[in-house]
């Protein structure tokens, strides 16, 4: 089991928040992966899902294994949303206003639709700057 995907699934149902860092205030996508990438891996990661999409190796879909980042298209950015795979196509995230953090399915066809790509995060070399 890969530390990041295994904290972000302790991390389910709490509500989304805009800005959010933390499970007392709630999360938005990136406090969560940041938060998650914090806690499980000692990384610190940048705050925004734009920035994150620069950290690691990109990675085709068809190599996605458990831990991966991937990224979405939500609001007119390339990479305007963050979430971690856990395999099996599902990935862990931190919706919207009034959601809460889930597992959905990268196939359903809101997601695969605004799916734009996946990176690798190399802990040592993240660590160490």
């Amino acid at each position: 089991d890969h530390p990041l995907a295994a904290h972000m699934m302790t991390q389910l149902g709490v509500r989304y928040r805009s800005g959010g860092k933390s499970p007392d205030t709630g999360f938005d996508c990136s406090g969560l992966v940041g938060y998650s990438a914090s806690q499980s891996l000692g990384l610190k990661l940048p705050p925004r899902a734009d920035d994150m999409a620069r950290q690691g190796a990109d990675i085709p879909r068809t190599d996605l294994v458990v831990g991966d980042l991937v990224f979405f298209n939500t609001m007119g950015r390339k990479y305007s949303h963050v979430g971690v795979y856990i395999g099996q196509d599902q990935f862990v995230h931190s919706p919207a206003s009034g959601g809460v953090v889930r597992v959905e399915n990268m196939n359903d066809r809101y997601w695969a639709k605004r799916y734009t790509g996946a990176r690798r995060l190399d802990v040592k070399a993240v660590a160490a700057k």
